[in-house]
C-alpha cells in the first residue's frame, strides 16, 4: 500500500480547512488504496489550537487515514531527538533553522518532511490555510486524484493516464517527482492594493524581483504573470500534462513531491521571507525530472491579519525580503539550469552537494544590486504615501541588516542542505 502524506502547515485558525483535508484524505484511501498520514503542524496561539483539537477529535474515522496533530512542543521534542541521534555540529543552530521564532514558509515545510520521514511516507502533499477547494457539480475538486498514483514510477508509466505528454522521449524512464497545479482567485502575494493605488509603482515593486540585468519588456511580461496563479476561471474538466514542469505553473498550496526529491534536498528555512518554499519547483525543472502538471486549482484568499497595523509591516517586510533573496537564487537558478542532468546520480537522484556549491558560492555576490532593490522600494512606498511611506521610513533603519540576513539566509540553507540527508535518515531509522 502507497503510504503518504498529506500535509498541512498552519499558523492561523482554520478547522474548515482541517475538515475540508481530512475529506481529500478519505478520496485518496478510498479511490486510491493509499494509506494517508494527514500531518496538522500547528503553530496558532493557543486558544486556537484548542480549536483545532476540538476540530479533530471531531472527525469521523476513515479506513486508510491516520490523523497526526502536532503543537510546536510537539515538533520541538520530535526534532531535537532526530538531531541528536544524528549527532551533528551545532545542534543549536539546525535546531534554530527547522523551528525558528518567526514565520518560516521553509522551514515549516521542511519539518512536514522530516515528520513524513518518520512516518514512513513515500511522498508529501502540502496544502495551506489560507486556501479551499473549489466546487464542480457539487462536489469538491480534490487535488490529490492527479498526484496519485505516479509518483516515484517512471514517468512511460504515466503517460497513458495523463491528458497529453509534453516530455523528451529520452526522459520517460526517470521518475515523476513532481504533481501539481496552481490556483484561482486573490493574487498568492497580497499586495493588491498597492496596484489599486497605482499601477506604475505596482509595476515598479513588482519587476524587482526579476534579474537585475532583464530588460524592460521582459520585466514587464513578468510583472503581468507574477503571482496570477490560474486566474479566476473555474474548473469544468480534468487536464493533466506530463512534463517538465514550469515552475511558474505551480503554487506551494497545491503540490506533490516524490521522497527522492524532499529527502535529498530541503527547502530554505529564511525567516519572514515569502517565496521562501518554491526552491524545489526550480530543482526538480532544472533537473529535467518529469512532473504531471494538473488543472484541479485550489481557491486563494486572504487572511485579514495582514492589513492590521500590525500584520500590514510584518507582511511588507516578508515581502521586500523575498525581493532581496532573488539576488542569490537567481543566480543558484541559472547553476542549476546549466547544469542539468548533472544534478543527478546515476539513480537520477538530485545531488545535495552541488547545491550546496552553487549556494555557498552566490554569497560572495556583489550587494549592489540588493541596494538598488531597496532604493527602488523606497522611491515606490513613498510614491504611495500613507502606511507604505511610514513602513518605508522604517526600512531605511533596517537596511544594512535586511542587507546581511539576506545573505545569511542563504548560508543557513547551505548548511541545512549539508545536513539534511544525515537528518532524514535518522528519522526514517
Amino acid at each position: 500500500m502507497n503510504r503518504v502524506c498529506l500535509t498541512l502547515p498552519t499558523n492561523r485558525a482554520c478547522s474548515a480547512t482541517i475538515t475540508a483535508l481530512h475529506a481529500e484524505a478519505a478520496h485518496a484511501a478510498r479511490h486510491f488504496g493509499a494509506d494517508v498520514q494527514l500531518l496538522i503542524l500547528d503553530s496558532a496561539d493557543d486558544r486556537t489550537r484548542t480549536e483545532h483539537t476540538r476540530t479533530v477529535a471531531a472527525l469521523p474515522a476513515h479506513q486508510g487515514v491516520t490523523v497526526h496533530h502536532y503543537d510546536e512542543a510537539a515538533q520541538r521534542d520530535f526534532l531535537r531527538r532526530v538531531i541528536r541521534k544524528a549527532g551533528l555540529p551545532e545542534p543549536d543552530r539546525l535546531l534554530r533553522l527547522m523551528l525558528p521564532p518567526a514565520v518560516s514558509y521553509g522551514a515549516c515545510t521542511n519539518r512536514a518532511f522530516l515528520l513524513a520521514a518518520a512516518l514512513g511516507c513515500d511522498s508529501v502533499h502540502r496544502r495551506d490555510s489560507d486556501s479551499t477547494y473549489q466546487l464542480h457539480a457539487g462536489r469538491p475538486v480534490f487535488p490529490v486524484h492527479h498526484e496519485l498514483p505516479w509518483l516515484g514510477r517512471p514517468a512511460a508509466a504515466a503517460s497513458a493516464a495523463v491528458t497529453r505528454t509534453d516530455l523528451d522521449p529520452a526522459l520517460a524512464h526517470r521518475p515523476v517527482s513532481l504533481a501539481g497545479a496552481s490556483f484561482i482567485g486573490e493574487l498568492s502575494v497580497d499586495i493588491e492594493e498597492i496596484r489599486r493605488l497605482d499601477e506604475a509603482v505596482y509595476h515598479d515593486v513588482v519587476g524587482l524581483w526579476a534579474p537585475g540585468d532583464w530588460p524592460e519588456d521582459r520585466r514587464r511580461a513578468l510583472v503581468e504573470e507574477s503571482f496570477t496563479g490560474a486566474g479566476t476561471a473555474a474548473f469544468t474538466g480534468d487536464h493533466s500534462t506530463l512534463t517538465l514542469v514550469d515552475p511558474m505553473r505551480v503554487d506551494m498550496c497545491n503540490v506533490a513531491f516524490d521522497r527522492a526529491v524532499y529527502e535529498r534536498v530541503p527547502l530554505p528555512p529564511a525567516t519572514d521571507t515569502i517565496g521562501s518554499d518554491y526552491f524545489l519547483l526550480h530543482l526538480v525543472h532544472d533537473a529535467g525530472l518529469p512532473g504531471i502538471l494538473h488543472n484541479r486549482h485550489i481557491e486563494n484568499f486572504h487572511t485579514p491579519e495582514r492589513r492590521t497595523d500590525t500584520g500590514f509591516p510584518a507582511y511588507q517586510r516578508r515581502f521586500v525580503k523575498f525581493l532581496l533573496s532573488m539576488l542569490y537564487f537567481h543566480d543558484v537558478y541559472d547553476r542549476m539550469a546549466a547544469e542539468g542532468a548533472g544534478l543527478l546520480d546515476e539513480r537520477q537522484r538530485v545531488r545535495p552537494d552541488r547545491i550546496v556549491e552553487f549556494l555557498r558560492e552566490s554569497t560572495g555576490l556583489d550587494r549592489a544590486e540588493n541596494i538598488w532593490r531597496l532604493d527602488r522600494v523606497d522611491t515606490a512606498y513613498h510614491k504611495l504615501g500613507g502606511r507604505y511611506a511610514a513602513f518605508a521610513d522604517r526600512l531605511r533603519a533596517e537596511r544594512e541588516g535586511l542587507l546581511g540576513q539576506a545573505e545569511r539566509d542563504i548560508e543557513d540553507f547551505a548548511h541545512l542542505t549539508e545536513c539534511w540527508p544525515v537528518l532524514i535518515k535518522e528519522a526514517r531509522t
